[in-house]
Protein backbone atom coordinates (compact mmCIF):
# COMPACT_ATOMS: atom_id res chain seq x y z
CA UNK A 1 0.00 0.00 0.00
CA UNK A 2 2.69 2.78 0.86
CA UNK A 3 5.05 1.69 -2.10
CA UNK A 4 1.24 1.89 -4.60
CA UNK A 5 0.72 5.55 -2.28
CA UNK A 6 4.54 6.53 -3.20
CA UNK A 7 4.30 5.48 -6.73
CA UNK A 8 1.50 7.36 -7.31
CA UNK A 9 2.73 10.78 -5.76
CA UNK A 10 6.27 10.25 -8.12
CA UNK A 11 3.23 10.09 -11.21
CA UNK A 12 1.44 13.23 -9.61
CA UNK A 13 4.89 15.43 -9.08
CA UNK A 14 6.22 14.15 -11.92
CA UNK A 15 2.99 15.43 -14.55
CA UNK A 16 3.02 18.59 -12.27
CA UNK A 17 6.55 19.16 -13.17
CA UNK A 18 5.47 18.48 -16.31
CA UNK A 19 2.46 20.99 -16.56
CA UNK A 20 4.65 23.18 -15.10
CA UNK A 21 7.44 23.11 -18.19
CA UNK A 22 5.01 23.30 -20.76
CA UNK A 23 3.06 26.65 -19.07
CA UNK A 24 6.71 28.20 -18.71
CA UNK A 25 7.38 27.38 -22.22
CA UNK A 26 3.81 28.99 -23.20
CA UNK A 27 4.60 32.16 -20.73
CA UNK A 28 8.25 32.50 -22.28
CA UNK A 29 8.44 35.55 -24.94
CA UNK A 30 8.79 34.67 -28.13
CA UNK A 31 10.37 37.31 -30.90
CA UNK A 32 11.68 37.10 -34.14
CA UNK A 33 13.80 39.88 -34.85
CA UNK A 34 14.64 42.31 -38.06
CA UNK A 35 17.78 39.69 -39.16
CA UNK A 36 14.83 36.82 -38.85
CA UNK A 37 16.39 34.89 -35.87
CA UNK A 38 14.31 33.79 -33.56
CA UNK A 39 14.72 35.20 -29.96
CA UNK A 40 12.88 33.62 -26.81
CA UNK A 41 13.15 35.21 -23.52
CA UNK A 42 11.77 33.15 -20.67
CA UNK A 43 10.56 36.84 -19.09
CA UNK A 44 11.24 40.53 -19.80
CA UNK A 45 14.86 41.11 -19.51
CA UNK A 46 16.06 42.97 -16.38
CA UNK A 47 19.65 42.80 -17.29
CA UNK A 48 20.20 44.37 -20.75
CA UNK A 49 23.60 45.10 -22.00
CA UNK A 50 23.67 47.47 -24.78
CA UNK A 51 26.12 47.51 -27.54
CA UNK A 52 25.73 51.06 -28.85
CA UNK A 53 24.95 53.74 -25.53
CA UNK A 54 23.47 56.05 -27.94
CA UNK A 55 20.53 53.87 -27.88
CA UNK A 56 19.13 54.91 -24.93
CA UNK A 57 16.80 57.75 -25.36
CA UNK A 58 15.67 54.69 -28.04
CA UNK A 59 14.72 53.13 -24.90
CA UNK A 60 13.78 56.13 -23.13
CA UNK A 61 10.89 56.33 -25.46
CA UNK A 62 8.97 53.29 -24.46
CA UNK A 63 10.59 52.66 -21.27
CA UNK A 64 10.12 55.04 -18.40
CA UNK A 65 13.69 54.54 -16.33
CA UNK A 66 16.00 53.12 -19.10
CA UNK A 67 18.55 53.16 -16.96
CA UNK A 68 17.07 50.62 -14.58
CA UNK A 69 17.41 47.64 -16.86
CA UNK A 70 20.86 48.28 -18.05
CA UNK A 71 23.54 45.80 -16.97
CA UNK A 72 26.33 47.10 -18.97
CA UNK A 73 26.76 49.55 -22.01
CA UNK A 74 29.46 51.09 -24.19
CA UNK A 75 31.34 54.63 -23.36
CA UNK A 76 29.22 56.68 -26.79
CA UNK A 77 27.00 58.00 -24.61
CA UNK A 78 28.84 59.72 -22.11
CA UNK A 79 31.53 61.15 -24.64
CA UNK A 80 30.09 61.40 -27.98
CA UNK A 81 26.63 63.00 -26.63
CA UNK A 82 28.13 64.27 -23.34
CA UNK A 83 25.31 66.70 -23.09
CA UNK A 84 22.76 64.03 -23.15
CA UNK A 85 24.32 61.72 -20.92
CA UNK A 86 24.11 64.69 -17.77
CA UNK A 87 20.85 65.59 -18.51
CA UNK A 88 20.25 61.75 -17.87
CA UNK A 89 22.40 61.73 -15.25
CA UNK A 90 20.40 64.45 -13.82
CA UNK A 91 17.38 62.18 -13.57
CA UNK A 92 18.84 58.92 -13.22
CA UNK A 93 22.12 59.02 -11.17
CA UNK A 94 22.30 55.56 -10.89
CA UNK A 95 24.02 56.13 -14.91
CA UNK A 96 27.61 56.71 -13.87
CA UNK A 97 27.74 53.07 -12.46
CA UNK A 98 26.28 51.07 -15.04
CA UNK A 99 29.64 49.22 -16.18
CA UNK A 100 31.61 50.22 -19.41
CA UNK A 101 31.72 46.85 -21.94
CA UNK A 102 33.21 48.79 -24.77
CA UNK A 103 33.98 52.21 -26.37
CA UNK A 104 32.01 53.13 -29.59
CA UNK A 105 32.63 50.48 -32.47
CA UNK A 106 32.38 46.54 -32.18
CA UNK A 107 36.52 46.47 -32.07
CA UNK A 108 36.43 48.05 -28.99
CA UNK A 109 33.11 45.61 -27.40
CA UNK A 110 34.12 43.10 -24.78
CA UNK A 111 32.44 39.74 -24.95
CA UNK A 112 34.06 38.67 -21.81
CA UNK A 113 32.96 41.47 -20.37
CA UNK A 114 29.37 41.45 -21.11
CA UNK A 115 29.13 38.22 -20.27
CA UNK A 116 30.87 38.97 -16.90
CA UNK A 117 27.95 41.24 -15.69
CA UNK A 118 25.55 38.73 -16.14
CA UNK A 119 23.25 39.78 -18.62
CA UNK A 120 19.85 38.48 -19.87
CA UNK A 121 19.47 39.96 -22.91
CA UNK A 122 22.13 42.17 -25.42
CA UNK A 123 20.98 44.23 -28.03
CA UNK A 124 22.86 44.97 -30.78
CA UNK A 125 22.52 46.96 -33.73
CA UNK A 126 22.46 45.18 -37.32
CA UNK A 127 25.03 47.45 -38.22
CA UNK A 128 27.28 46.58 -34.79
CA UNK A 129 26.87 43.27 -36.12
CA UNK A 130 28.27 43.76 -39.09
CA UNK A 131 24.77 42.48 -40.83
CA UNK A 132 24.80 44.72 -43.95
CA UNK A 133 22.35 43.89 -46.74
CA UNK A 134 22.88 39.87 -48.20
CA UNK A 135 24.99 39.08 -45.01
CA UNK A 136 24.23 35.48 -43.36
CA UNK A 137 23.15 36.43 -39.81
CA UNK A 138 25.55 33.26 -39.04
CA UNK A 139 28.62 35.21 -39.99
CA UNK A 140 28.68 37.76 -37.11
CA UNK A 141 31.08 36.54 -34.61
CA UNK A 142 29.07 38.55 -31.94
CA UNK A 143 26.05 37.14 -32.14
CA UNK A 144 27.65 33.65 -32.30
CA UNK A 145 29.65 34.02 -29.41
CA UNK A 146 26.77 35.05 -27.72
CA UNK A 147 24.62 32.43 -28.01
CA UNK A 148 27.09 30.23 -27.23
CA UNK A 149 26.74 31.15 -24.11
CA UNK A 150 23.23 30.58 -23.76
CA UNK A 151 22.65 34.72 -24.10
CA UNK A 152 19.89 35.94 -26.18
CA UNK A 153 20.44 38.57 -28.81
CA UNK A 154 18.06 40.54 -30.16
CA UNK A 155 18.76 42.58 -33.72
CA UNK A 156 17.58 45.99 -34.14
CA UNK A 157 18.27 48.55 -37.10
CA UNK A 158 17.42 52.18 -37.41
CA UNK A 159 20.48 53.45 -39.44
CA UNK A 160 20.63 50.71 -42.51
CA UNK A 161 17.06 50.81 -43.63
CA UNK A 162 15.35 52.82 -40.85
CA UNK A 163 12.30 53.08 -43.18
CA UNK A 164 11.74 49.76 -43.17
CA UNK A 165 12.83 48.17 -39.98
CA UNK A 166 12.00 51.24 -37.77
CA UNK A 167 8.26 49.87 -36.68
CA UNK A 168 9.36 46.16 -36.71
CA UNK A 169 12.82 47.26 -34.31
CA UNK A 170 10.06 48.93 -32.17
CA UNK A 171 7.97 46.61 -31.39
CA UNK A 172 10.63 43.91 -30.55
CA UNK A 173 12.31 46.03 -28.46
CA UNK A 174 8.57 46.55 -26.73
CA UNK A 175 8.15 42.63 -26.28
CA UNK A 176 11.39 41.81 -24.98
CA UNK A 177 11.33 44.74 -22.21
CA UNK A 178 7.59 44.03 -21.60
CA UNK A 179 6.36 47.10 -22.87
CA UNK A 180 4.46 46.57 -25.82
CA UNK A 181 1.80 48.90 -25.15
CA UNK A 182 4.24 51.63 -25.26
CA UNK A 183 6.07 50.61 -27.93
CA UNK A 184 2.91 50.29 -30.15
CA UNK A 185 1.61 53.91 -29.26
CA UNK A 186 4.70 55.20 -30.31
CA UNK A 187 4.75 53.16 -33.25
CA UNK A 188 1.25 54.91 -34.35
CA UNK A 189 2.13 58.08 -33.74
CA UNK A 190 5.44 57.66 -36.20
CA UNK A 191 2.93 55.77 -38.35
CA UNK A 192 1.16 59.07 -38.65
CA UNK A 193 3.75 61.50 -39.28
CA UNK A 194 5.58 59.63 -41.61
CA UNK A 195 2.23 58.78 -43.74
CA UNK A 196 1.09 62.33 -43.46
CA UNK A 197 4.58 63.46 -45.61
CA UNK A 198 4.27 60.39 -48.01
CA UNK A 199 1.43 61.62 -48.95
CA UNK A 200 2.27 65.12 -50.04
CA UNK A 201 5.26 64.26 -51.43
CA UNK A 202 4.53 61.07 -53.65
CA UNK A 203 2.88 63.69 -56.16
CA UNK A 204 5.94 66.64 -56.25
CA UNK A 205 6.53 67.40 -59.58
CA UNK A 206 10.42 66.29 -61.22
CA UNK A 207 13.07 67.35 -60.91
CA UNK A 208 12.85 67.70 -57.36
CA UNK A 209 14.07 70.24 -55.37
CA UNK A 210 17.91 69.98 -55.09
CA UNK A 211 19.43 69.67 -51.38
CA UNK A 212 23.02 69.18 -49.93
CA UNK A 213 22.92 67.47 -46.53
CA UNK A 214 26.29 68.58 -45.10
CA UNK A 215 27.36 65.77 -42.60
CA UNK A 216 28.83 66.94 -39.54
CA UNK A 217 29.32 70.70 -41.12
CA UNK A 218 32.54 72.98 -39.57
CA UNK A 219 34.39 69.58 -38.62
CA UNK A 220 35.88 68.46 -42.25
CA UNK A 221 36.63 70.24 -45.64
CA UNK A 222 33.61 70.27 -47.42
CA UNK A 223 31.98 68.52 -48.00
CA UNK A 224 31.08 65.41 -46.34
CA UNK A 225 27.34 63.57 -47.73
CA UNK A 226 25.13 61.14 -47.86
CA UNK A 227 24.83 58.88 -50.54
CA UNK A 228 22.62 55.54 -50.71
CA UNK A 229 20.57 54.46 -48.38
CA UNK A 230 19.71 56.20 -44.46
CA UNK A 231 19.34 60.09 -45.28
CA UNK A 232 19.11 59.56 -49.06
CA UNK A 233 15.56 57.87 -48.45
CA UNK A 234 14.89 60.92 -45.80
CA UNK A 235 15.73 63.71 -48.25
CA UNK A 236 13.26 62.13 -51.24
CA UNK A 237 10.64 60.80 -48.96
CA UNK A 238 10.76 64.64 -47.78
CA UNK A 239 10.08 65.58 -51.26
CA UNK A 240 14.02 66.43 -52.28
CA UNK A 241 16.79 65.28 -54.34
CA UNK A 242 20.10 64.60 -52.77
CA UNK A 243 22.64 65.50 -54.58
CA UNK A 244 25.02 63.06 -53.19
CA UNK A 245 23.29 60.55 -54.47
CA UNK A 246 24.21 60.67 -58.31
CA UNK A 247 28.08 60.37 -57.10
CA UNK A 248 28.69 58.48 -54.04
CA UNK A 249 27.41 54.84 -54.00
CA UNK A 250 28.25 54.00 -50.50
CA UNK A 251 26.52 55.24 -47.24
CA UNK A 252 28.58 59.01 -46.82
CA UNK A 253 31.34 60.17 -48.55
CA UNK A 254 33.22 63.45 -49.57
CA UNK A 255 31.71 65.36 -52.44
CA UNK A 256 34.41 68.33 -53.68
CA UNK A 257 33.30 71.58 -53.69
CA UNK A 258 33.61 71.80 -57.19
CA UNK A 259 31.01 69.40 -57.68
CA UNK A 260 28.66 70.87 -55.29
CA UNK A 261 29.03 74.44 -56.98
CA UNK A 262 28.10 72.64 -59.81
CA UNK A 263 24.50 71.45 -58.48
CA UNK A 264 24.40 74.64 -56.66
CA UNK A 265 21.87 73.03 -54.74
CA UNK A 266 18.44 74.97 -53.57
CA UNK A 267 18.63 73.93 -50.23
CA UNK A 268 21.08 73.71 -48.07
CA UNK A 269 21.23 71.33 -44.21
CA UNK A 270 24.36 71.17 -41.74
CA UNK A 271 24.18 68.43 -39.32
CA UNK A 272 25.56 68.15 -35.77
CA UNK A 273 26.08 66.98 -32.51
CA UNK A 274 27.67 70.03 -30.70
CA UNK A 275 30.87 68.19 -29.83
CA UNK A 276 34.13 69.48 -31.66
CA UNK A 277 36.78 67.15 -32.67
CA UNK A 278 40.57 68.68 -32.76
CA UNK A 279 40.86 72.02 -34.04
CA UNK A 280 37.95 73.10 -35.85
CA UNK A 281 34.33 72.87 -34.32
CA UNK A 282 31.51 71.77 -36.09
CA UNK A 283 27.61 72.92 -36.05
CA UNK A 284 26.43 73.60 -32.09
CA UNK A 285 23.38 72.60 -31.63
CA UNK A 286 21.68 69.55 -29.34
CA UNK A 287 20.72 69.00 -25.89
CA UNK A 288 21.56 72.19 -23.75
CA UNK A 289 22.29 74.40 -26.39
CA UNK A 290 20.32 78.10 -26.93
CA UNK A 291 19.07 79.18 -30.18
CA UNK A 292 21.74 81.62 -30.43
CA UNK A 293 24.58 79.55 -30.31
CA UNK A 294 23.09 77.37 -32.71
CA UNK A 295 22.51 80.45 -35.37
CA UNK A 296 25.81 81.77 -34.93
CA UNK A 297 28.16 78.26 -35.33
CA UNK A 298 25.29 77.81 -38.66
CA UNK A 299 26.39 81.70 -39.82
CA UNK A 300 29.93 80.71 -39.23
CA UNK A 301 30.12 77.62 -41.37
CA UNK A 302 28.21 78.80 -44.39
CA UNK A 303 30.21 81.81 -43.69
CA UNK A 304 33.32 80.56 -45.49
CA UNK A 305 34.16 81.93 -48.93
CA UNK A 306 33.02 78.35 -50.85
CA UNK A 307 29.79 78.15 -49.23
CA UNK A 308 28.51 81.89 -49.40
CA UNK A 309 28.58 82.09 -52.99
CA UNK A 310 25.71 78.81 -52.93
CA UNK A 311 22.39 80.17 -54.23
CA UNK A 312 20.84 78.31 -51.15
CA UNK A 313 22.64 80.70 -48.53
CA UNK A 314 22.25 83.62 -50.37
CA UNK A 315 18.26 82.44 -50.64
CA UNK A 316 18.48 82.07 -47.51
CA UNK A 317 17.17 78.22 -47.37
CA UNK A 318 20.40 77.65 -44.98
CA UNK A 319 19.34 75.18 -41.97
CA UNK A 320 21.00 73.13 -39.31
CA UNK A 321 19.98 70.13 -37.70
CA UNK A 322 20.93 68.13 -34.61
CA UNK A 323 22.41 64.72 -36.56
CA UNK A 324 21.10 62.61 -33.56
CA UNK A 325 18.05 62.57 -34.98
CA UNK A 326 19.83 60.48 -37.50
CA UNK A 327 19.90 56.54 -36.07
CA UNK A 328 16.81 56.43 -33.78
CA UNK A 329 13.17 56.74 -34.80
CA UNK A 330 13.21 60.41 -34.06
CA UNK A 331 14.33 60.79 -37.69
CA UNK A 332 10.99 61.44 -37.95
CA UNK A 333 11.79 64.74 -37.03
CA UNK A 334 14.47 64.95 -39.56
CA UNK A 335 11.98 64.48 -42.20
CA UNK A 336 9.54 66.47 -41.17
CA UNK A 337 12.12 69.39 -40.59
CA UNK A 338 12.91 68.60 -44.45
CA UNK A 339 9.89 68.70 -45.82
CA UNK A 340 8.82 72.00 -44.53
CA UNK A 341 12.47 73.64 -45.74
CA UNK A 342 11.83 71.69 -49.51
CA UNK A 343 8.61 72.17 -49.89
CA UNK A 344 7.71 75.51 -47.25
CA UNK A 345 4.25 76.12 -49.09
CA UNK A 346 3.03 72.21 -49.15
CA UNK A 347 4.00 71.78 -45.67
CA UNK A 348 2.81 75.37 -44.18
CA UNK A 349 1.08 73.82 -41.18
CA UNK A 350 3.51 71.32 -40.39
CA UNK A 351 6.00 71.98 -37.39
CA UNK A 352 9.18 69.36 -36.94
CA UNK A 353 9.65 71.32 -33.31
CA UNK A 354 6.03 71.15 -32.20
CA UNK A 355 6.30 67.25 -33.48
CA UNK A 356 9.43 67.13 -31.01
CA UNK A 357 7.14 68.79 -28.21
CA UNK A 358 4.86 66.37 -28.53
CA UNK A 359 7.43 63.37 -28.01
CA UNK A 360 8.74 65.18 -25.24
CA UNK A 361 5.47 65.38 -23.36
CA UNK A 362 4.05 61.93 -24.30
CA UNK A 363 7.17 59.30 -24.46
CA UNK A 364 10.33 60.54 -23.63
CA UNK A 365 11.96 59.48 -20.11
CA UNK A 366 13.80 62.60 -20.35
CA UNK A 367 13.02 65.44 -22.50
CA UNK A 368 15.04 66.63 -25.64
CA UNK A 369 15.59 69.96 -24.31
CA UNK A 370 17.68 72.61 -26.06
CA UNK A 371 18.01 73.74 -29.75
CA UNK A 372 17.93 70.85 -32.23
CA UNK A 373 16.53 72.58 -35.68
CA UNK A 374 18.17 76.25 -36.49
CA UNK A 375 17.31 78.52 -39.85
CA UNK A 376 19.08 81.32 -40.83
CA UNK A 377 16.80 84.10 -42.33
CA UNK A 378 17.93 86.05 -45.30
CA UNK A 379 18.21 89.60 -44.78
Amino acid sequence: MKYRTAHLFTILFALAGLLFANFSKAESIVITDIAGREVRLPKPAKRVVLSQARYLPILGLIHPDPVSILAGWSDEFKTFYSNDYQAYKKKFPAIESIPIVGKQGPNTFSVEKSLAVRPDLVILTAAFAGLSPGVDQKSSHLIRHFEDAGIPVLIVDFFIDPLKNTEPSLRTLGLALGRSEQAEAFIAFYREHLTKVAERTKDVLLPRPSVLVHVHAGLTECCNSPGTGTFNDMVTLAGGHNIGRDVLNRTTGTLSFEYVNSRNPAVYVATGTGVGRGPKTGLSIGAGIENSSAVASLERITSSPELSSLNAVRAGRVHGIWHGFNDSPLHVIFIEALASWINPNLFHDVSANETLDEINRRFAAVPYDGTFLVSLKND
